[in-house]
């Protein structure tokens, strides 16, 4: 397992470390800056709840509440109250506990 702090750390690379799903692939994409790539890895599995939580995750970061909503639901979690990075590290983290 890759803990969070080595996850963070690989995002000054050039690409996500091997072998990470999709949702983390999207994870590490939007901290590393590219939310449009992040985008692209989970509209490839939407219908997975990993996939549909970093995706209502994104469209919170970009603003669009009513399209996070959407997907916080599909995945079964509540709306998020917590600020991004703290989202992200939640997500990131119960994420890469099951890798």
């Amino acid at each position: 397992m890759t803990t969070i702090d080595a996850f963070r750390e690989s995002v000054s690379a050039a690409a996500p470390p091997p072998g990470l799903a999709l949702p983390l692939q999207a994870l590490w994409w939007v901290r590393h800056g590219d939310w449009d790539r992040a985008h692209e890895c989970v509209q490839q599995c939407e219908g997975n709840q990993d996939c549909d939580w970093v995706h209502a995750h994104l469209h919170r970061q970009e603003g669009d509440m009513a399209n996070a909503g959407g997907w916080y639901r599909r995945a079964g979690r509540p709306v998020s109250d917590l600020s991004l990075p703290d989202e992200w590290t939640l997500i990131a983290t119960e994420m890469l506990s099951r890798q």
